[in-house]
């Protein structure tokens, strides 16, 4: 089923005056300095499919190669900025969101920012490549079936979910919208790790995100 937020559930500004305030330091600056682009890199898929080890395997191999590049990871998010947030399809939205705000933030200090979110609603997704500049945005869909996931669970989620301790579990009780048209699809169920890191690194390559590694 998809899942179309309201109207209502979009945040509402409390204050009218506000104007986003330019800095002395651009962009473009920060890019040059660094020597490679900023950009959010958005890995979905079920709570299971490897998501945080894909982007934790990609941090890793951008650092060692002189790159700044941060994770922003699901269960880190929510012990600070979105731990007041539940597991309603509204809250989920509104992780997203939030989630989504900071991660342009990122993109503008010339930043490679690797989100793992579950973010299940195409709509969510979708919304924050619309706040983001074309390229800024790419999406990573960590692919493995439903059974792949429940035989991991490597967080006890699924089984916990069966026996009624959890409700609204992404996969069972909650649907998962994969996305339609990802940059790039990882699939974690048939390929080593190292193989869908190398096609990562492949990918932010060819569009020009990083420079190529020396051979």
């Amino acid at each position: 089923m998809l899942y179309v937020p309201s109207v209502s559930s979009e945040p509402k500004r409390k204050s009218p005056n506000v104007v986003w305030q330019t800095g002395l330091v651009l962009r473009a600056d920060r890019e040059t300095q660094r020597g490679h682009r900023g950009v959010a890199l958005w890995f979905t898929g079920l709570s299971g499919s490897g998501k945080s080890t894909l982007a934790g395997s990609l941090e890793r191999a951008l650092y060692l190669r002189g790159c700044a590049a941060y994770g922003l990871d699901g269960d880190n998010v929510r012990h600070g900025l979105c731990s007041d947030l539940g597991f309603s399809p509204e809250d989920r939205s509104e992780n997203v969101r939030r989630i989504g705000e900071v991660a342009k933030l990122f993109v503008d200090a010339g930043i490679i920012v690797l989100c793992a979110f579950v973010s299940p609603y195409r709509a969510d997704r979708d919304r924050i490549r619309s706040n983001m500049e074309p390229g800024d945005f790419v999406e990573l869909y960590v692919q493995a079936s439903l059974e792949t996931c429940l035989k991991r669970d490597p967080k006890g989620l699924y089984k916990a979910a069966a026996g009624g301790q959890i409700t609204n579990m992404t996969g069972l009780g909650a649907p998962y919208e994969p996305p339609l048209n990802p940059e790039l699809t990882l699939d974690t169920e048939n390929l080593a790790p190292e193989v869908n890191l190398a096609a990562m690194l492949a990918f932010l390559e060819r569009h020009g995100y990083i420079a190529p590694a020396l051979r």
